[in-house]
């Protein structure tokens, strides 16, 4: 498919704003409640304490050689690594294990639901460390190093959009700290800065978004010495951040994403970069050598670290398919793995299950790290938030008893309107519906029960009994289009009053307070005390539970886009984000075929009208219990749905959203 260019189309840049610092500096020393009896470490240990001090560690800035000349000047890039780690371990003559943040966001944009930022001395040496992960874990004998990705803030080189220039950056470090690369005091000086030390070797990389997506890329190299990775709302293909099925999602501009991340020195140099990217990475979705190069999925199988994944299930900024996927290989190759899944968009744990996260981190890193038995490897797989604050686990997830089991969609009273059931449609049956890039998915579920021209509908009967969906699904389709062009989206949703955490509202989810807590030691440039929030609601009368997104023009060939014929019927298969979701007994599972799923995915370039074969269309869906459990929540006469609350639909996102963070990809 030729590259489509649209000059009504807005740059990235006017679709997101900057969140503004709003951190306050306190001077006094604090430690989380109960943390303040410091204890020697002893052999039969479970825990570590904070015995050793924050306010005397050791903070120092190396500039590590990744082997890369990405700017093309000549010389090797060096990317700056900071630093800070207790004073007490050195001194005895031990060595302790890092905890790493590789970011590209520590100088331009900040991290955190406070975009913090780093700060230096007038000498150059770290002040702030953003975000508590020093704070809280280098009292309890960690050390934490904050690496500048290429390109960015105080390093070398170019940042090139997960490509081999970022994992590099992250990956290089590991291997400095485990004596295979060479560090160096200054970003252009000779002397040496040797980590073995100090350093055991052992890292377990953690990051939101970029960060946690630089995570899997190194994991994917199968580096020695990560033992384990936190990645946290992250990406784990680039093209299915800036794509879906071929099909454009939001603007596809990665070039842009560089240039913003940069640091002013990297912009004057680094135009060579961003025009490669651009020239890698089509809008018209086909597949590159880029994209492969930025595809970590394939390399599951080299993944040597444990994987603890957190991801929220309404993010429509990383989206939960990039999660799913990456889940999948790892569990493939018997990567050991735990998982947190919110009702959250792009969040962080820290601020949305704050105390519990904090406590269930410092085991898994205790664990993983220090090599204390604690039992985290022992506990349920997975914590799965199915109301704003109220969790459940699982053993395993999914669960062994969920099974892929098919339904069918088929026509109903009126057009449109349809139903979906265990049986096929008879043959000959069909729905259509038009294109209207005004609309999305939640004007599509608040129509679900009218017949409207841009989407086709497909419902149960109300369940008897509750409905648990748990795992990825798939929509498959025989679609005929009007038009040269055609995107599809397919959206799972369950019909049914309910009370959500607000992700399509600013904060995605959240409540930022004005309240601070503190989760570890501060010192007057570098505060451990961070702002309390708290579930941030929505009644609804409709909750979206998995989406899917393609380009039709992609079906002989996932990799290229072609020109359709109209009129001629193409057999399509739609992959929908991984999600975990019981319908309640009274609610409906409601299938959703569209077009242009406004704010979501960018049009065709035609506007088509698509007719859909029912009797050569299904779904495949992940229900616990399978085919006997559906049978059973659909059977019989139906109850009564409980009483609805008299209360506003969720509007999704609607238009160009002012509040919605960076692409993270940009998101801090």
């Amino acid at each position: 498919m030729p590259i489509r260019v649209r000059s009504t189309r807005r740059p990235r840049s006017s679709r997101i704003t900057l969140a503004t610092a709003a951190a306050a500096l306190l001077t006094s020393l604090v430690v989380p409640a109960g943390a303040a009896r410091a204890v020697a470490d002893a052999p039969d240990a479970r825990e570590s304490r904070p015995v050793h001090s924050y306010a005397d560690a050791v903070r120092e800035s190396v500039w590590v050689d990744t082997g890369l000349d990405g700017d093309g000047d000549g010389r090797t890039d060096r990317v700056a690594a900071d630093i800070i780690r207790p004073r007490e371990p050195a001194a005895a003559g031990r060595k302790i294990p890092v905890i790493m943040d590789a970011s590209p966001y520590y100088a331009c944009c900040g991290r955190g639901n406070e975009s913090q930022k780093k700060t230096y001395d007038e000498a150059g040496n770290p002040v702030q460390f953003p975000l508590y992960y020093d704070n809280y874990f280098v009292p309890r004998g960690y050390a934490f190093v904050a690496v500048d990705l290429a390109g960015t803030n105080r390093s070398d080189g170019c940042d090139d959009v997960g490509g081999r220039s970022d994992v590099r950056s992250a990956k290089a470090v590991i291997d400095w700290l485990n004596g295979r690369a060479r560090g160096y005091t200054t970003r252009t000086g000779g002397e040496r800065a040797h980590a073995t030390r100090w350093s055991t070797g052992d890292v377990g990389m953690i990051g939101k978004s970029w960060d946690g997506t630089i995570a899997n890329g190194v994991a994917a190299t199968g580096v020695e010495g990560l033992r384990t990775i936190v990645p946290i709302g992250a990406i784990s293909s680039w093209y299915d951040y800036f794509h879906s099925q071929g099909a454009p999602l939001y603007d596809a501009n990665p070039s842009w994403l560089s240039g913003y991340v940069n640091s002013p020195e990297a912009r004057a140099r680094c135009g060579a970069v961003q025009e490669r990217i651009t020239a890698g990475t089509p809008y018209s979705g086909d597949w590159t050598r880029a994209w492969s190069e930025r595809n970590h999925v394939p390399d599951a199988s080299r993944v040597k670290a444990s994987v603890f994944v957190v991801h929220g299930q309404q993010d429509l900024n990383v989206r939960a398919g990039q999660f799913g996927q990456w889940w999948d290989a790892l569990a493939a190759h018997g990567v050991q793995r735990k998982i947190w899944l919110s009702r959250t968009g792009h969040v962080d744990p820290f601020d949305f299950r704050r105390a519990d996260w904090v406590r269930t981190l410092h085991r898994w890193f205790d664990h993983e790290l220090l090599g204390l038995d604690n039992g985290i490897d022992r506990e349920p797989m997975a914590d799965i938030e199915r109301a704003p604050d109220r969790w459940t686990t699982d053993r395993v997830w999914p669960p062994r008893a969920a099974a892929a089991t098919t339904l069918r969609p088929g026509t109903g009273a009126a057009p449109g309107v349809g139903t979906l059931t265990a049986g096929p449609a008879p043959a000959g049956a069909t729905e259509t519906f038009t294109d209207d890039p005004a609309l999305g998915e939640t004007d599509w579920a608040a129509a679900i029960d009218r017949p409207t021209p841009a989407k086709a509908g497909f419902v149960t009967v109300p369940l008897r009994r509750d409905l648990r969906l748990s795992g990825p699904s798939t929509v498959t389709v025989t679609a005929t289009p009007s038009t040269t062009s055609a995107h599809l989206s397919a959206v799972l949703v369950d019909l049914g009053p309910d009370t959500i955490r607000d992700y399509a509202a600013a904060g995605e989810g959240i409540t930022t307070l004005p309240e601070r807590t503190c989760w570890g030691a501060s010192t007057p440039g570098d505060s451990a005390c961070f702002k309390e929030t708290r579930a941030r609601t929505a009644q609804v009368q409709y909750t979206i539970v998995s989406r899917g997104w393609a380009d039709l023009g992609t079906w002989a060939d996932p990799g290229e886009g072609r020109p359709l014929t109209p009129g001629r019927a193409y057999p399509f298969t739609l992959k929908l984000a991984a999600a975990d979701h019981v319908v309640p007994a009274g609610h409906r599972l409601a299938l959703i075929i569209g077009g242009t799923d406004r704010d979501l995915l960018d049009p065709p370039s035609t506007t088509p009208t698509v007719t859909l074969d029912l009797a050569r269309s299904s779904a495949r869906l992940p229900l616990v219990g399978g085919a006997e459990a559906f049978a059973e929540a659909t059977a019989g006469a139906p109850p009564a749905l409980r009483a609805t609350p008299d209360a506003p639909l969720l509007r999704g996102v609607a238009g160009p959203r002012a509040d919605r963070p960076l692409p993270e990809g940009a998101a801090r």
